[in-house]
C-alpha cells in the first residue's frame, strides 16, 4: 500500500495497482475530459478516451470498501457514457450533479452556452457514510429567513414553518464559481497554474458529507492538487497522484501551505 498523506508522482494506473482492494472511504477525482486542454487530455478519438477511462474507473472500483463513495467529474456527454459503466459494474446511483460555474463559452447560434459540469455520486452500498449535517448551504434570502427564525413563515395547510438554523438542505444543483473566477485582483481574473482547477469548497463539501474525519479519500488525477487540500483541512488521510511532475510539484506546495485546523465547521449562520 503506498503511503498516506503523500502526493505521488504516477500515472493513474501505475497509482491505482498498488493501492489495496477495498481500503479506500471516498473517491472524488476531477479525470481528463478529452478536451485538448494539454497532452494528459488529449485522446485519438472518443471511442479511444472511453475505453481508456472505463478502464482506470474499475481499478478505483476495486479499492473502495463496501462503504465507500464515488464523485467522478466530467461533460455532461461523457458523464452519461461513465454512468452508464457504473451502473454495469454493479455501483449505486446516488445522484448527477449539475455544477453551474456561472461562468463559460459561447457555443454559436446553434445550442445554448456551455455553462455546467456534471458530477456523479455512485456508490458500492446503501451503507455508505453521508452526514446530513454538513448538507446545508445558507439560505438566499436571507433577510427574510432571519425574520422567520422568529415569527415562522405560514404553509398552504396553515401550519407554521420556521427555518432550520443550518441552512437549506443542498441539492443537485451546485451553484460554485470556477476556480479562476473566484480568484481575482482588483476585479481580474488571474490565471491558474491548472487549466481545470476545481474550487477547493465545493470539493470540501463533498468530502465533509460522504467521508468522516480519519477516512481515506482518493484522488488519482490530483492535478493543483485541490483534494489533498481540501482532505488535509477537513481532517481527512489523502492518497492521491497525477503523472504531470509540474502538477505534482505545485500540488505538494499548496499542501504545505496549509494551516488550517482539521475540524469541520458548519458556516451556516444567522449572527
Amino acid at each position: 500500500m503506498l503511503s498516506l498523506n503523500t502526493i505521488h508522482h504516477l500515472t493513474c494506473f501505475d497509482f491505482l495497482k498498488q493501492v489495496d482492494d477495498d481500503s479506500v472511504d471516498l473517491v472524488v477525482t476531477d479525470p481528463p475530459y478529452n478536451m485538448s486542454k494539454g497532452d494528459w487530455d488529449t485522446f485519438h478519438s472518443h471511442v479511444d478516451f472511453m475505453e481508456w477511462t472505463c478502464k482506470w474507473l474499475d481499478e478505483v472500483i476495486r479499492t473502495l470498501k463496501s462503504t465507500g463513495s464515488l464523485y467522478v467529474f466530467n461533460t455532461p456527454y461523457n458523464s452519461a457514457f461513465i454512468f452508464h459503466h457504473l451502473l454495469k459494474r454493479g455501483l449505486i446511483f446516488q445522484n448527477w450533479i449539475t455544477w453551474d460555474k456561472k461562468d463559460g463559452h459561447v457555443a454559436g447560434n446553434r445550442r445554448f452556452p456551455r455553462k455546467s459540469e456534471t458530477i456523479l455520486f455512485f456508490t458500492k452500498s446503501e451503507e455508505n457514510a453521508f452526514n446530513v449535517s454538513m448538507a446545508y448551504e445558507p439560505y438566499l434570502e436571507i433577510a427574510r429567513m432571519r425574520s422567520a427564525m422568529k415569527t415562522g413563515l405560514k404553509s398552504a395547510d396553515g401550519k407554521l414553518w420556521f427555518p432550520n438554523p443550518n441552512g437549506a438542505r443542498v441539492r443537485d444543483v451546485w451553484h460554485f464559481p470556477s476556480a479562476k473566477h473566484a480568484d481575482r485582483t482588483r476585479g481580474k481574473v488571474n490565471k491558474q497554474f491548472h487549466p481545470t482547477q476545481k474550487p477547493v469548497e465545493m470539493i470540501k463539501r463533498i468530502i465533509a458529507i460522504s467521508s468522516n474525519e480519519g477516512d481515506v479519500v482518493l484522488d488519482c488525477f490530483v492535478g493543483s492538487g485541490t483534494t489533498a487540500v481540501a482532505a488535509f483541512q477537513l481532517g481527512r488521510n489523502y492518497l492521491c497522484a497525477d503523472g504531470d511532475a509540474s502538477f505534482v510539484e505545485f500540488a505538494r506546495e499548496r499542501v504545505l501551505a496549509c494551516k488550517f485546523p482539521k475540524s469541520i465547521k458548519n458556516p451556516v449562520s444567522f449572527q
